[in-house]
């Protein structure tokens, strides 16, 4: 079976081997025995990751200890039937942690672990404004299509956010979690813990680099993490003093590693 480009896929080549199209119905146990058999032959394999998730069913990582020997089993196997059905393999889209930590060391790997993080809060945060997305009525027709003088207040500028402005996370059920939003540009992981550690029952606040207008803040308790939002949400942050929006972080796909 041939293998796609890398390159053209846009996937530096990298350590550790993506495999999906595993027979779901098999033993944990059994599948990785097998999977550490055949790939062993390739080089040395430092570690076998197999998801468990739902979403994540019949895929797994292949860890070897250099690029060539993820290159050589990629080629080698891709197509190879196990449990009659056969492995679909490709370069990983990042490093594990394993390689990272060999790598470059410690302080990188936390580096690593914290982007990782992030993106996956940035895509639950993402699906669930799609979700509330889909449970927003559409406009009536009658009122879009009323003259604009026999509206009250015709004219003048509304200061309430449109429908087009709603939130990620509006929807959200009340939980631990806050998810902040619109944070302007100066506004860091130090400024945050002074706004929220104030709070009783305060555990953390989560902030990145990478994605620099959103931030996350953990609460020991629901009644702590509504009492912040309540005394937060739309309250000025940063040097010029914009607004920043605070709800609850989706839940929905916590359990997704």
């Amino acid at each position: 079976m041939a293998t796609e480009d890398p390159k053209e896929a846009g996937i530096t080549p990298n350590c550790t081997v993506y495999i999906r199209n595993l027979r779901e119905r098999v033993n944990f146990g059994k599948m990785q025995e097998q999977l550490r058999e055949i790939f062993e032959d390739y080089g040395q394999v430092t570690e076998i990751i197999l998801k468990r998730s739902l979403k994540r069913r019949g895929q797994a990582f292949i860890v070897f200890d250099s690029v060539e020997a993820a290159a050589n089993a990629i080629e080698e196997i891709n197509g190879f039937e196990l449990f009659g059905k056969p492995m679909v393999l490709a370069y990983a889209q990042t490093r594990s942690d394993a390689t990272v930590l060999r790598e470059d060391g410690p302080e990188a790997l936390q580096a690593h672990k914290e982007e990782r993080l992030a993106k996956k809060e940035l895509r639950q945060a993402q699906e669930a404004q799609e979700a509330a997305n889909k449970k927003r009525p559409a406009p009536d027709a009658d009122d879009s299509a009323r003259p604009s003088k026999l509206i009250k207040g015709a004219g003048l500028k509304s200061t309430a956010p449109s429908q087009d402005m709603t939130l990620v996370g509006e929807y959200a059920e009340p939980n631990t979690t806050l998810f902040l939003q619109r944070l302007p540009p100066g506004v860091n992981e130090e400024v945050l813990m002074a706004v929220y550690e104030r709070f009783e029952g305060f555990k953390e606040v989560r902030h990145f680099e990478a994605y620099p207008d959103i931030g996350f803040v953990e609460f020991a308790t629901l009644a702590s993490a509504i009492s912040a939002k309540e005394a937060t949400d739309n309250t000025p942050i940063g040097p010029e003093g914009k607004l920043m929006r605070v709800t609850y972080q989706n839940k929905g796909n916590a359990n997704d590693n």
